[in-house]
């Protein structure tokens, strides 16, 4: 915009001045969830006051914390993708910092799911409803203040899926982009994967181009195979991480009847013994899978054995999963196992760091500073009140959301395919951990912002308005414009 100078001329308005100009009409059509974010940001800036420094974990914490200061693939479960992650900020010595970082992140996730659905044309308040969970869940919230690598995998599925929906048209560099940060995630969990070929039928459906879809599959194997190639070169096995066949077979044992199953010798060893845990996972952790004759074998030995167990009751593996995947929308929510709480409250207790296996020495060469982790007066009393947290049943409901949105005879082919991308990688986030390991709680925490987007997108599609005319078209494209709709004689692809 320009003003009038002192010879008539017009001057053009600061850059400073214009970027204010675009802020306050941002702020005043978004001031919504302006209110929610701010409110979102306190309630974290809460957590880092009343827990200090970090909920820090055996083992899982300091195996990532290990990674950073020796960085080498591990050899159980976890890859080195938040290993990475921390390596980049050790030169800060900082657990505070680390945590900082994923309660951006944990905000990060909530924006994404608002500026998609509101660039989608959903209404604000279904936007902002979609939001809710990712930002105010204590579980999610618990999760951002722990050493864990859950908060950076959601944000890069999440981030993963913003990108595919945020044009009507996927462009090759939007195809990349999405694969490269699948590929990501599944260097901070295999889980992710499946995940990678579900985006590529996805894109293949929606008839993105060879050249785009090639580049995505390429570009996105890169990081994975080159990960591989590094594992392979240090234990001569070309994969991600190990104790999948062990995981497996720890799945298979709540099933498991050898006079069905009938194993070869050398697999017998491996049938239930009459030993019962409460959980598939507790297999996995009682140590059994690491007797004689040693790990590799075993590992090898256990996949087997696993694969023939499917085989022969695929009826009773399929029962089992879903028994456990019912777990997730139980309420009251069960512990399962019996040993961790149902849902990750904060509390008030000292936890002094772990003593086994070198823990405290991994801890004192990441940050000198750490000694415990504490609750800090007053500001943990309203943290240990505080239980926000998505029922069960809820999460079913809006996963059926989502479902029926696509069944509905309203959305067109191309809006049910919108949809079904967030809502695949949601059921398959609820689904893929119970069929390899268990069910977990906290593997569930990736659904819920999915499923609020996918059920957004299938209900909260606004009526379409005539076109008008903006005096800004830069800010209208940002504030109230669509993707949706196109000036006459741009193709859309729905």
């Amino acid at each position: 915009m320009t003003g009038p100078s002192p010879k008539g001329e017009p001057v053009p308005r600061t850059r400073p001045a214009a970027l204010l100009t675009r802020g306050r009409a941002l702020l005043k059509a978004h001031w919504l969830f302006a209110a929610v974010l701010a409110a979102a940001t306190a309630l974290r800036a809460l957590t880092m006051l009343g827990l200090r420094p970090a909920e820090i974990y055996w083992y899982d914490s300091y195996e990532y914390l290990r990674f950073a200061l020796h960085p080498k693939p591990a050899h159980d479960l976890h890859p080195g993708g938040y290993g990475f992650f921390l390596l980049l900020l050790r030169p800060f010595h900082s657990i505070v910092l680390i945590i900082a970082i994923q309660h951006l992140m944990g905000l990060a996730i909530g924006l994404l799911t608002y500026a998609v659905l509101r660039r989608r044309s959903r209404p604000v308040w279904v936007a902002v409803l979609a939001t809710i969970p990712a930002l105010f869940d204590v579980e999610l919230l618990h999760l951002e203040q722990a050493v864990l690598s859950d908060t950076m995998f959601i944000l890069l599925i999440v981030g993963a899926v913003s990108v595919l929906l945020w044009s009507p048209t996927i462009s090759t560099r939007a195809a990349v982009s999405a694969g490269l940060l699948v590929a990501l995630a599944a260097l901070v969990r295999t889980i992710a994967l499946p995940l990678l070929i579900l985006l590529l039928v996805w894109l293949a459906l929606r008839r993105v181009g060879w050249r785009a879809l090639v580049s995505a599959t390429v570009l996105a194997m890169l990081p994975i195979v080159s990960y591989a190639c590094w594992y392979d070169a240090t234990y001569g096995r070309f994969k991600l991480a190990g104790g999948d066949g062990a995981a497996l077979w720890a799945r298979s044992r709540t099933f498991a009847d050898c006079s069905v199953i009938k194993p070869p010798a050398d697999e017998a060893r491996l049938c239930p013994d009459g030993i019962h845990q409460d959980a598939a996972a507790e297999y996995y952790w009682s140590g059994e899978i690491n007797r004689p004759p040693g790990r590799q074998a075993n590992e090898d030995l256990a996949r087997s054995f696993a694969i023939h167990a499917i085989m022969a009751q695929p009826v009773d593996y399929l029962r089992n999963v879903g028994e456990d995947v019912a777990l997730a929308f139980a309420w009251p929510a069960v512990r399962h196992p019996r040993r961790l709480p149902a849902i990750y409250y904060f509390t008030a207790r000292r936890v002094p760091l772990s003593d086994h296996s070198g823990a405290k020495q991994t801890i004192a060469a990441y940050d000198p500073s750490v000694r415990d982790t504490h609750a800090v007066r007053p500001y943990s009393s309203a943290l240990v009140a505080y239980k926000a947290h998505l029922p069960g049943p809820l999460l079913g409901v809006i996963l059926l959301l989502g479902l029926f949105g696509m069944c509905r005879r309203g959305p067109s082919p191309g809006g049910r395919m919108i949809v079904l991308l967030p809502w695949g990688v949601a059921t398959a986030l609820l689904v893929l951990p119970v069929v390899v390991l268990d069910f977990d709680h906290r593997y569930v925490m990736p659904v819920p912002p999915l499923a609020c987007l996918a059920a957004a997108l299938a209900y909260g599609r606004r009526p379409a308005r005539p076109a008008r005319v903006s005096a800004s078209p830069e800010l209208e494209d940002v504030v109230g414009g669509s993707p949706e709709q196109s000036p006459p004689g741009l193709s859309t692809r729905p």
